[in-house]
């Protein structure tokens, strides 16, 4: 029998559509216009000093703040460049944004023909995990001291699953649920059953029993209460068989058959409160956003969230020339000149570094935000553990809740 498989689209060096770390490195994942631009320095021998700046103008999520990640991988994409100088935010950092002040969170120092490639990657990995991390971030708001649990990855391209719950943790998920993800962070990852497991046994107590045997003592007892009758039945069903053995239940209806989800919850909460089951958390899960999180943080334990973070969408930082040979020059609609950002509390000031203007504000007590990271290619700042990244963040995020914000230029 002949195959009706054409192996010539079969790709030659891979399995998957993924770039690999070196394509990235040497930057092949660049745009053709970029590879123009650097044959056509080279071929007229000029090769000019820039300074460049990312920055945004506006933010996909409600608020002009947001949570800046991704400053690692640009450390490590720039690291060892002889030449390259660069100043960054802190991994972590809020960053804010105005229709008219534009806030630089990274800053770099090149030969323009040398850095142009790189453009890609380096926006890459910052609006990705930035968007991640600002949505993640709205979602820890809300939800207050509950947990927050990440189920997302699975729709997500799998090459980027470490990254997306990296963002997800660091921004304040209590939790992850992907395998890589936690191996690579060093953390446990958290999960319960899906309702596949429930459908092989074809009943929920068969399920329940087999996962209560299998599952060692550290894996909590959180069964999925929703999958072949009502939320409010299977909660007592599940209580009858585990009793203090059960940690929670879940509920993941689908929109389609919700109803008023509070409602539903209430009514669980009620009667396995009745029947000695006042110790029994309740999770609740399926197409949660912060505004949900915020109406039923009062009755819920804990919330696995998983598209609406997982699939955030990316901010989109600009990656723009301020200085050529170290004279200020800017496309129309920029600022010209390299710039500090200063901050006291959460009153942000743009400003010319090494100006007049920038000394008043240190000795106000402000702080300058964009700190050297590269010098020469040398990688000149040590980056901190998730575990601490994460606690910053999360500290920031209580400080920013009751901060006064604002950004603004000071020319002079």
């Amino acid at each position: 029998m002949t195959s009706t498989v054409d192996k010539h689209s079969d790709l030659k060096d891979r399995l998957f559509w993924i770039t690999k770390e070196e394509e990235i490195i040497q930057g092949k994942t660049t745009d053709v216009y970029f590879l123009y631009t650097q044959q056509v320095l080279r071929h007229v021998r000029r090769n000019p000093r820039v300074t460049i700046e990312v920055f945004a103008r506006h933010l996909p999520v409600e608020g002009n703040w947001g949570v800046v990640l991704g400053i690692y991988e640009v450390a490590k994409l720039l690291e060892g460049r002889k030449g390259i100088n660069v100043k960054a935010m802190d991994e972590g950092e809020i960053f804010q944004v105005s229709p008219t002040v534009y806030e630089p969170v990274l800053q770099i120092e090149a030969d323009y023909a040398d850095i142009a490639v790189l453009e890609n990657p380096i926006l890459g990995f910052l609006c990705s995990a930035s968007g991640i991390a600002s949505k993640t971030a709205r979602m820890r708001l809300a939800a207050g001291d509950r947990l927050l649990f990440s189920f997302g990855t699975r729709r997500a391209h799998p090459a980027l699953a470490p990254m997306i719950e990296r963002a997800i943790y660091i921004a304040g998920f209590d939790a992850v649920s992907n395998v890589l993800a936690s191996e690579l962070m060093n953390i446990k990852p958290i999960g319960t059953m899906p309702h596949a497991l429930i459908l092989a046994f074809g009943n929920q107590k068969d399920a329940w029993k087999a996962f209560d045997s299998t599952m060692p003592d550290d894996v909590r007892r959180i069964m999925l209460i929703d999958t072949l009758y009502d939320e409010k039945a299977e909660a007592i069903m599940a209580l009858e068989l585990l009793g203090s053995r059960l940690y929670g239940v879940r509920l993941d209806t689908p929109s389609s058959r919700r109803g008023n989800r509070r409602r539903i919850i209430e009514e669980v909460r009620w009667e396995l409160s009745i029947r000695d089951g006042k110790h029994v958390k309740i999770f609740v899960s399926g197409g949660l956003d912060e505004q949900e999180i915020a109406e039923l943080r009062d009755i819920v334990d804990g919330f696995g969230v998983g598209t609406s973070v997982s699939a955030a969408p990316p901010v989109d930082f600009s990656f723009k020339i301020v200085e050529v040979d170290g004279k200020p020059i800017a496309k129309r609609g920029d600022m010209a000149g390299k710039k500090q950002v200063y901050r006291l509390g959460y009153r942000d000031v743009v400003t010319l570094a090494d100006s007049e203007a920038a000394k008043r504000l240190e000795e106000q007590g402000y702080r300058a935000l964009l700190k050297d990271l590269i010098i020469d290619g040398r990688l000149v700042q040590e980056f901190k553990n998730i575990e601490k990244l994460r606690s910053d963040v999360i500290n920031r995020l209580k400080e920013l809740s009751n901060a006064e914000r604002s950004v603004t230029w000071l020319l002079y």
